[in-house]
């Protein structure tokens, strides 16, 4: 099974909620926290890798938060995810060169094409694209109470 670390799924939860929650004022962390469940030890981490990738923006003061740095049209899943797993410092054991010639000439190269095939996916998925199908799905925007999606 591919498999997406917690603070991975975190982060695209957390990008996904800025962008579905904004409204006039910046996102806060805590009412990220509030919404999805999110650690906030996680979260946190997670936050200012995105602000240093220029996916969000910090915005500082007593009613800071954060926002988009973007339009989400311009910010897809596969950008955040290399942006944690790259930030985590994972080891590739895809790249691996010691085991059996099975191993490394057959399940890593198979291993390897699923891993492209799902960040492709990935690529080519919007944080627009789950705004309007958390739009469809009835999940209500505390930012924007009248979402409209249609430009």
């Amino acid at each position: 099974m591919l498999r997406l670390s917690k603070k991975t799924l975190y982060a695209i939860e957390a990008v996904l909620d800025v962008a579905y929650h904004m409204g006039a004022q910046p996102v806060q962390s805590r009412d990220i926290t509030r919404r999805q469940g999110i650690p906030r030890r996680y979260l946190e981490q997670a936050l200012q890798q995105l602000v240093k990738a220029d996916i969000l923006v910090g915005v500082r003061g007593p009613k800071g938060g954060y926002r988009l740095a973007r339009e989400r049209r311009r910010i897809t899943v596969g950008e955040i995810v290399r942006v944690i797993a790259g930030a985590d410092g994972a080891e590739d054991l895809l790249e691996d060169t010691e085991g059996s010639d099975l191993g490394i000439k057959v399940v890593r190269p198979l291993w390897a094409e699923l891993r492209e095939a799902a960040m492709a996916r990935l690529d080519d998925t919007t944080i627009d694209e789950l705004c309007l199908k958390a739009n469809r799905a009835g999940v209500e925007s505390e930012g924007r109470p009248n979402l409209d999606f249609i430009i």
